[in-house]
């Protein structure tokens, strides 16, 4: 079985699956791959990875309020050995926080994304 079939096979509920233990509640790699597909990705592991890694972040700073910045830049250090922030703007084109988040079951910090570029007023 590959890491993909035992990431989503099933999709079965993210309570103590140890793929993904800092998953929100509610949150599964089904789900996840459903949000993905309708912003015109298709996961891969190393998706995967980031996406545990936006969980993991979100679970070590639940107490304080998120930093979009902070969260950037913990992001750049974490990949820093694949390219760094760069690379993660490859895998999330809707940049790896707002996008990222989105599809981790996250809720994007303020600053993250912007409601009004691109809108006619």
């Amino acid at each position: 079985m590959s890491l993909m079939d035992e990431i989503i096979g099933g999709g079965r509920g993210v309570a103590g699956d140890p793929l993904f233990p800092h998953a929100p509640v509610g949150w599964t790699p089904a789900l996840a791959v459903e949000s993905a597909r309708r912003e015109g990705l298709e996961l891969g592991e190393n998706h995967w990875e980031a996406l545990r890694a936006l969980q993991e972040y979100y679970a070590r700073h639940a107490a304080t309020a998120l930093n979009l910045r902070e969260l950037h830049d913990a992001l750049d250090e974490k990949f820093h050995r694949d390219g760094g922030i760069r690379r993660l703007y490859l895998l999330f084109p809707g940049g790896p926080v707002a996008q990222g988040c989105r599809i981790a079951g996250l809720k994007a910090p303020a600053g993250a994304t912007d409601k009004g570029f691109g809108s006619v007023a």
